[in-house]
Protein backbone atom coordinates (compact mmCIF):
# COMPACT_ATOMS: atom_id res chain seq x y z
CA UNK A 1 0.00 0.00 0.00
CA UNK A 2 1.73 3.09 -1.18
CA UNK A 3 0.05 5.32 1.37
CA UNK A 4 1.44 3.38 4.20
CA UNK A 5 4.89 3.04 2.92
CA UNK A 6 4.54 6.84 2.62
CA UNK A 7 3.26 7.19 5.76
CA UNK A 8 5.98 5.19 7.41
CA UNK A 9 8.65 7.00 5.58
CA UNK A 10 9.71 9.66 7.72
CA UNK A 11 9.46 7.43 11.17
CA UNK A 12 11.79 5.06 9.56
CA UNK A 13 14.10 8.13 8.53
CA UNK A 14 14.88 8.91 12.77
CA UNK A 15 15.00 5.87 13.66
CA UNK A 16 18.27 5.44 16.06
CA UNK A 17 20.01 2.44 14.61
CA UNK A 18 21.22 0.78 17.65
CA UNK A 19 17.60 0.39 18.60
CA UNK A 20 15.63 -0.68 15.16
CA UNK A 21 18.48 -1.39 13.06
CA UNK A 22 19.84 0.18 9.99
CA UNK A 23 17.90 1.18 6.50
CA UNK A 24 16.01 -1.18 4.63
CA UNK A 25 18.21 -3.77 2.64
CA UNK A 26 17.46 -4.37 -1.10
CA UNK A 27 20.37 -4.65 -2.85
CA UNK A 28 20.63 -7.22 -6.03
CA UNK A 29 20.90 -10.92 -4.00
CA UNK A 30 18.28 -14.02 -3.05
CA UNK A 31 14.67 -13.72 -1.23
CA UNK A 32 15.36 -13.99 2.22
CA UNK A 33 12.77 -16.85 2.45
CA UNK A 34 15.01 -18.96 -0.32
CA UNK A 35 18.01 -18.76 1.53
CA UNK A 36 16.59 -19.62 4.91
CA UNK A 37 14.44 -22.48 3.39
CA UNK A 38 18.27 -23.69 1.57
CA UNK A 39 20.25 -23.00 5.00
CA UNK A 40 18.30 -24.77 6.88
CA UNK A 41 17.93 -27.74 4.73
CA UNK A 42 21.92 -27.58 4.91
CA UNK A 43 21.09 -27.77 9.06
CA UNK A 44 18.63 -31.03 8.47
CA UNK A 45 20.74 -32.82 5.74
CA UNK A 46 24.58 -32.28 6.36
CA UNK A 47 24.97 -30.92 9.85
CA UNK A 48 21.86 -33.61 11.02
CA UNK A 49 20.81 -31.03 13.34
CA UNK A 50 16.95 -32.00 15.15
CA UNK A 51 13.81 -30.49 14.05
CA UNK A 52 13.79 -28.43 16.65
CA UNK A 53 17.33 -26.95 16.75
CA UNK A 54 16.49 -26.05 13.14
CA UNK A 55 13.68 -23.86 13.93
CA UNK A 56 15.21 -22.21 16.32
CA UNK A 57 18.37 -20.97 13.92
CA UNK A 58 15.43 -20.36 11.57
CA UNK A 59 13.67 -18.17 13.88
CA UNK A 60 16.61 -16.67 15.77
CA UNK A 61 17.29 -15.49 11.77
CA UNK A 62 14.26 -14.79 10.93
CA UNK A 63 14.02 -11.91 14.02
CA UNK A 64 17.38 -10.69 13.13
CA UNK A 65 16.79 -10.13 9.37
CA UNK A 66 13.08 -8.37 10.09
CA UNK A 67 15.34 -5.99 12.74
CA UNK A 68 17.95 -5.40 10.06
CA UNK A 69 15.32 -4.03 7.89
CA UNK A 70 15.29 -6.69 4.44
CA UNK A 71 13.65 -6.75 1.73
CA UNK A 72 10.77 -9.42 1.42
CA UNK A 73 11.62 -9.59 -2.27
CA UNK A 74 15.63 -9.04 -2.53
CA UNK A 75 18.59 -9.58 0.10
CA UNK A 76 22.26 -9.07 -0.50
CA UNK A 77 23.89 -10.91 2.39
CA UNK A 78 27.08 -9.15 1.12
CA UNK A 79 25.53 -5.28 2.43
CA UNK A 80 25.42 -7.15 6.24
CA UNK A 81 28.74 -5.70 8.16
CA UNK A 82 30.49 -7.28 11.78
CA UNK A 83 28.90 -3.64 13.05
CA UNK A 84 25.42 -4.61 11.64
CA UNK A 85 25.47 -7.42 14.50
CA UNK A 86 27.44 -5.58 16.98
CA UNK A 87 24.02 -3.33 17.17
CA UNK A 88 22.21 -6.51 16.91
CA UNK A 89 23.86 -7.91 20.21
CA UNK A 90 23.68 -4.56 21.90
CA UNK A 91 20.02 -4.02 21.15
CA UNK A 92 18.97 -7.51 21.85
CA UNK A 93 20.80 -6.95 25.19
CA UNK A 94 19.26 -3.97 26.07
CA UNK A 95 15.91 -4.98 25.44
CA UNK A 96 16.32 -7.04 29.08
CA UNK A 97 14.20 -9.86 27.93
CA UNK A 98 17.35 -11.91 27.26
CA UNK A 99 20.03 -13.55 29.26
CA UNK A 100 23.54 -13.46 28.09
CA UNK A 101 23.38 -17.92 27.49
CA UNK A 102 20.48 -16.97 25.14
CA UNK A 103 21.79 -14.47 23.50
CA UNK A 104 24.66 -16.61 22.52
CA UNK A 105 22.44 -19.58 21.17
CA UNK A 106 21.43 -16.42 18.75
CA UNK A 107 24.86 -15.46 18.04
CA UNK A 108 25.55 -19.41 17.37
CA UNK A 109 23.15 -19.08 14.91
CA UNK A 110 24.51 -16.42 12.80
CA UNK A 111 27.94 -17.61 12.77
CA UNK A 112 26.10 -20.60 11.27
CA UNK A 113 24.38 -18.63 8.97
CA UNK A 114 27.66 -16.87 7.76
CA UNK A 115 29.96 -19.50 7.65
CA UNK A 116 27.06 -21.17 5.42
CA UNK A 117 26.88 -18.17 3.18
CA UNK A 118 30.57 -17.97 2.87
CA UNK A 119 31.11 -21.85 1.83
CA UNK A 120 28.07 -21.01 -0.92
CA UNK A 121 29.83 -18.17 -2.42
CA UNK A 122 27.20 -16.09 -1.75
CA UNK A 123 29.40 -13.58 0.56
CA UNK A 124 33.46 -12.95 0.25
CA UNK A 125 34.06 -13.25 3.86
CA UNK A 126 32.58 -14.36 7.08
CA UNK A 127 31.63 -11.31 9.22
CA UNK A 128 30.34 -13.08 12.15
CA UNK A 129 33.83 -14.79 12.64
CA UNK A 130 35.01 -12.38 14.76
CA UNK A 131 32.31 -11.55 17.70
CA UNK A 132 33.00 -13.07 20.53
CA UNK A 133 30.03 -14.90 22.92
CA UNK A 134 29.18 -12.78 26.08
CA UNK A 135 30.40 -14.32 29.07
CA UNK A 136 28.09 -16.24 31.18
CA UNK A 137 27.78 -16.91 35.32
CA UNK A 138 28.35 -20.72 35.78
CA UNK A 139 24.98 -22.43 36.29
CA UNK A 140 24.97 -25.82 37.81
CA UNK A 141 22.77 -28.31 36.47
CA UNK A 142 19.73 -28.98 38.92
CA UNK A 143 19.37 -32.77 40.32
CA UNK A 144 17.32 -34.48 42.27
CA UNK A 145 18.98 -35.92 45.59
CA UNK A 146 19.69 -39.52 45.86
CA UNK A 147 17.41 -40.02 49.38
CA UNK A 148 14.63 -38.39 47.05
CA UNK A 149 15.12 -40.51 43.56
CA UNK A 150 14.63 -43.31 45.54
CA UNK A 151 11.21 -43.07 46.46
CA UNK A 152 10.72 -42.28 42.48
CA UNK A 153 11.99 -45.24 41.58
CA UNK A 154 9.98 -47.04 44.66
CA UNK A 155 6.79 -45.53 42.98
CA UNK A 156 8.02 -46.81 39.94
CA UNK A 157 8.51 -49.96 40.45
CA UNK A 158 5.02 -49.97 41.90
CA UNK A 159 3.42 -48.49 38.64
CA UNK A 160 1.08 -51.84 37.98
CA UNK A 161 -0.42 -52.73 34.76
CA UNK A 162 -2.60 -49.73 33.45
CA UNK A 163 -0.68 -48.34 30.68
CA UNK A 164 -0.36 -44.83 31.07
CA UNK A 165 1.15 -45.55 35.16
CA UNK A 166 3.46 -48.30 33.14
CA UNK A 167 4.29 -46.30 30.31
CA UNK A 168 5.03 -43.27 32.55
CA UNK A 169 7.17 -45.50 35.10
CA UNK A 170 9.44 -46.75 32.06
CA UNK A 171 9.79 -43.06 31.11
CA UNK A 172 11.03 -42.16 34.31
CA UNK A 173 13.44 -44.74 34.59
CA UNK A 174 14.62 -44.97 31.03
CA UNK A 175 15.73 -41.03 31.33
CA UNK A 176 17.24 -41.57 35.06
CA UNK A 177 19.05 -45.28 34.46
CA UNK A 178 20.80 -44.24 31.43
CA UNK A 179 21.06 -40.73 31.02
CA UNK A 180 19.17 -39.81 27.99
CA UNK A 181 17.82 -36.53 26.54
CA UNK A 182 14.14 -35.71 25.41
CA UNK A 183 15.20 -36.15 21.90
CA UNK A 184 16.78 -39.29 22.46
CA UNK A 185 13.88 -40.76 24.38
CA UNK A 186 11.09 -40.12 21.48
CA UNK A 187 13.75 -41.89 19.22
CA UNK A 188 13.98 -45.03 20.53
CA UNK A 189 12.56 -47.72 18.43
CA UNK A 190 12.25 -51.32 20.18
CA UNK A 191 14.74 -52.66 17.63
CA UNK A 192 17.42 -50.20 19.36
CA UNK A 193 17.09 -52.62 22.59
CA UNK A 194 19.63 -55.70 22.11
CA UNK A 195 17.47 -59.03 22.51
CA UNK A 196 17.65 -59.42 26.38
CA UNK A 197 17.53 -55.50 26.84
CA UNK A 198 20.51 -55.28 28.55
CA UNK A 199 21.61 -52.78 26.13
CA UNK A 200 20.48 -49.88 24.03
CA UNK A 201 21.92 -48.30 21.04
CA UNK A 202 20.96 -44.35 21.47
CA UNK A 203 20.91 -41.96 18.69
CA UNK A 204 22.01 -38.69 20.10
CA UNK A 205 22.82 -34.85 18.62
CA UNK A 206 24.03 -34.70 15.28
CA UNK A 207 22.95 -38.58 14.61
CA UNK A 208 25.67 -39.61 16.44
CA UNK A 209 25.13 -43.18 18.01
CA UNK A 210 26.30 -44.72 21.52
CA UNK A 211 25.33 -47.46 23.02
CA UNK A 212 24.96 -47.58 27.24
CA UNK A 213 24.17 -50.56 29.70
CA UNK A 214 20.71 -50.68 30.59
CA UNK A 215 20.02 -51.01 34.07
CA UNK A 216 18.28 -54.78 35.82
CA UNK A 217 15.45 -52.56 37.06
CA UNK A 218 14.62 -50.89 34.13
CA UNK A 219 15.11 -53.94 32.01
CA UNK A 220 12.21 -55.48 34.55
CA UNK A 221 10.16 -52.40 33.45
CA UNK A 222 10.78 -52.89 29.58
CA UNK A 223 9.73 -56.44 29.28
CA UNK A 224 6.70 -55.59 31.82
CA UNK A 225 5.42 -52.62 29.11
CA UNK A 226 6.25 -54.56 26.08
CA UNK A 227 4.15 -57.29 27.49
CA UNK A 228 1.51 -54.99 28.11
CA UNK A 229 1.60 -53.11 24.66
CA UNK A 230 1.11 -56.37 23.50
CA UNK A 231 -1.69 -57.52 25.66
CA UNK A 232 -3.87 -54.72 25.07
CA UNK A 233 -3.29 -54.45 21.45
CA UNK A 234 -1.64 -50.96 21.85
CA UNK A 235 1.21 -51.66 20.04
CA UNK A 236 0.56 -50.99 16.03
CA UNK A 237 3.15 -53.26 13.98
CA UNK A 238 3.78 -50.59 11.34
CA UNK A 239 4.92 -48.30 14.76
CA UNK A 240 8.55 -48.86 15.21
CA UNK A 241 8.60 -46.63 18.58
CA UNK A 242 9.23 -47.76 22.10
CA UNK A 243 7.49 -45.09 24.20
CA UNK A 244 4.00 -44.99 22.45
CA UNK A 245 0.71 -43.43 23.38
CA UNK A 246 -2.76 -45.71 24.05
CA UNK A 247 -3.26 -44.81 20.10
CA UNK A 248 0.13 -47.16 19.24
CA UNK A 249 1.54 -43.93 17.84
CA UNK A 250 5.13 -42.45 18.77
CA UNK A 251 4.80 -40.35 22.37
CA UNK A 252 5.24 -36.66 21.92
CA UNK A 253 7.52 -34.28 23.54
CA UNK A 254 4.70 -32.24 25.75
CA UNK A 255 3.70 -35.83 26.80
CA UNK A 256 6.95 -36.93 28.30
CA UNK A 257 7.13 -33.48 29.90
CA UNK A 258 3.23 -34.32 32.01
CA UNK A 259 4.81 -37.33 32.64
CA UNK A 260 8.08 -36.39 34.23
CA UNK A 261 6.41 -33.61 36.04
CA UNK A 262 3.83 -35.49 37.50
CA UNK A 263 5.76 -38.87 38.50
CA UNK A 264 8.32 -36.29 40.47
CA UNK A 265 5.70 -34.15 41.98
CA UNK A 266 4.30 -37.18 43.15
CA UNK A 267 7.30 -38.51 44.85
CA UNK A 268 7.23 -34.90 46.51
CA UNK A 269 10.60 -33.60 44.50
CA UNK A 270 10.99 -29.62 45.01
CA UNK A 271 12.36 -26.99 42.86
CA UNK A 272 12.68 -27.55 38.87
CA UNK A 273 10.50 -31.20 36.94
CA UNK A 274 11.98 -31.84 33.48
CA UNK A 275 13.72 -34.85 31.66
CA UNK A 276 16.60 -32.73 31.64
CA UNK A 277 16.37 -32.91 35.47
CA UNK A 278 16.72 -36.98 35.46
CA UNK A 279 20.20 -36.49 33.19
CA UNK A 280 21.41 -34.27 35.26
CA UNK A 281 20.16 -36.22 38.13
CA UNK A 282 21.77 -39.83 36.42
CA UNK A 283 25.40 -38.17 35.96
CA UNK A 284 25.47 -36.75 39.27
CA UNK A 285 24.68 -39.77 41.45
CA UNK A 286 27.48 -41.22 39.04
CA UNK A 287 29.88 -39.04 39.97
CA UNK A 288 29.32 -39.09 43.40
CA UNK A 289 29.55 -42.81 43.48
CA UNK A 290 32.86 -43.15 41.95
CA UNK A 291 32.02 -43.31 38.41
CA UNK A 292 35.12 -41.76 36.05
CA UNK A 293 34.67 -38.62 34.52
CA UNK A 294 35.06 -39.63 30.79
CA UNK A 295 33.34 -42.78 31.35
CA UNK A 296 29.84 -40.19 32.28
CA UNK A 297 31.12 -38.22 29.48
CA UNK A 298 30.49 -41.27 26.86
CA UNK A 299 27.49 -42.34 28.39
CA UNK A 300 25.77 -39.14 28.11
CA UNK A 301 27.23 -38.60 24.32
CA UNK A 302 29.26 -35.28 25.39
CA UNK A 303 31.48 -34.63 22.38
CA UNK A 304 33.51 -32.19 25.11
CA UNK A 305 34.73 -33.08 28.42
CA UNK A 306 34.11 -29.60 29.51
CA UNK A 307 30.56 -30.45 29.24
CA UNK A 308 30.58 -32.96 31.49
CA UNK A 309 32.68 -30.99 33.72
CA UNK A 310 30.19 -29.53 35.31
CA UNK A 311 28.91 -32.07 37.51
CA UNK A 312 32.34 -31.75 39.05
CA UNK A 313 31.50 -28.88 40.90
CA UNK A 314 27.90 -30.38 42.01
CA UNK A 315 30.25 -33.38 43.27
CA UNK A 316 32.25 -30.81 44.96
CA UNK A 317 29.59 -29.13 47.08
CA UNK A 318 28.26 -32.44 48.40
CA UNK A 319 32.17 -33.34 49.74
CA UNK A 320 32.00 -29.88 51.11
CA UNK A 321 28.60 -30.10 53.23
CA UNK A 322 29.88 -33.86 54.29
CA UNK A 323 33.44 -32.08 55.26
CA UNK A 324 31.42 -29.40 57.39
CA UNK A 325 28.84 -31.70 58.78
CA UNK A 326 31.90 -34.39 59.62
CA UNK A 327 35.04 -32.66 60.42
CA UNK A 328 35.01 -32.05 64.33
CA UNK A 329 37.19 -28.27 63.91
CA UNK A 330 34.10 -27.38 62.00
CA UNK A 331 31.68 -28.26 64.37
CA UNK A 332 33.31 -26.31 66.73
CA UNK A 333 33.47 -23.53 64.68
CA UNK A 334 37.38 -23.48 65.35
CA UNK A 335 37.87 -23.99 61.02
Amino acid sequence: MPEAAAADAPAAAHRPAATHGPQTRSASGTPPRQMLTEFTQYLAAERRYSPLTVRNYRRDIERFLEWLGTDDARFDPQSVTTGDLREWIVHRSESGALSAGAMNRELSSLRALFRWLLRTGAVDHDVAHGLRSLKTGRRLPAFVPESRMATVVAECREAGDDFTPARDALILLLLYGCGLRLAELIAIDRSDLAADCAQLMVHGKGDKQRMVPVPTLVRKQISRYLTLIERQNICNCAEKALILTKKGKRISRSAVYRAVQRGLADAGVQGKKSPHVLRHTYATHLLNDGADIREIQELLGHASLQTTQVYTHNSIDRLREAYARAHPRTRDGKY
